[in-house]
């Protein structure tokens, strides 16, 4: 048997990672340039896009596409710089998204759209263009869309927008596997909880407010802590890698057994 870690390599695989210039997308797309891969990055802030881009991980194996996959032109320019660049596409992480926390009777169907509109529709764009390229290539590969525990379970803080679409992002994993499972190409969701980043730092701090927010959720968090950015690189290796050939269609929780409780 050769080295069963040569499995999980990455080297030299050309994917695209949206929402780049997001905290989990960037240090997503560290992670994966680390790893080796060729990386095609899009997201909504060019400046922090050509930031990331210059960073050690990524120096040498990085392309731009500053475009948000608004339309099927869209999306499919950003696929297209991926081929461009790298000759193929391997694979790809949807990781761009959004939330509006408000209480049901008081949100607009402006705002509930543009929930539905980022974490949905975004997905179903970049997966289609993706897909049309990964089918007529012939060789297979891994499409990972980012979903939540939300998609699982209700949330009583105004996520009647965030829920219901990370529910049909978790569908839409299960969907596109059995549709392109014959050709090889696997799809799948992470599911994160809490993470570490801008919009979370508050629960982070050392004050009432904070301690309140963490007392309340590390009780149904058996591992006693919220998850840093980098707890998804080992994740999205492993459904990025040939370590994953037979998984498709899954929805992986990074939640530290919080949906187990």
């Amino acid at each position: 048997m050769t080295d069963p870690l040569t499995r999980f390599s990455l080297q030299g695989k050309s994917l695209i990672v949206t929402g780049a210039s997001g905290a989990m997308g960037s240090e997503a797309a560290k992670g994966l340039g680390a790893a080796g891969a060729n990386l095609t990055i899009t997201g909504s802030n060019a400046s922090a896009l050509e930031a990331l881009a210059a960073s050690p991980e990524l120096t040498g194996h990085c392309a731009i596409a500053a475009i948000r996959p608004d339309s099927p032109e869209e999306a499919e320019a950003i696929v297209r710089t991926a081929t461009e660049a790298f000759g193929r596409l391997d694979g790809m992480l949807v990781a761009s998204g959004m939330n509006i926390a408000k209480p049901t009777v008081d949100m607009t169907l402006e705002e509930w759209e543009r929930v539905m509109d980022a974490n949905v529709r975004g997905s179903w764009l970049m997966s289609q263009a993706a897909g049309r390229v990964l089918l007529e290539q012939g060789s297979g590969g891994s499409i990972v869309l980012v979903s939540s525990t939300r998609g699982k379970l209700g949330h009583p803080a105004g996520y009647s927008a965030y829920c219901p679409s990370k529910a049909a992002v978790d569908l839409l994993a299960k969907t596109l596997a059995t549709e392109w499972g014959p050709q090889q190409v696997r799809v799948n969701a992470i599911a994160p909880t809490v993470f570490r980043s801008e919009l979370t730092a508050w629960m982070y701090a050392d004050d009432d407010r904070g301690r309140s927010a963490r007392e309340a959720m590390f009780a149904r968090i058996p591992l006693k802590r919220f998850a840093e950015t980098e707890d998804f690189v080992g994740a999205l290796i492993y459904l990025l890698s040939d370590a994953s050939t037979f998984v498709t269609g899954q929805v992986l929780y990074l939640d530290g057994g919080y949906t187990a409780c």
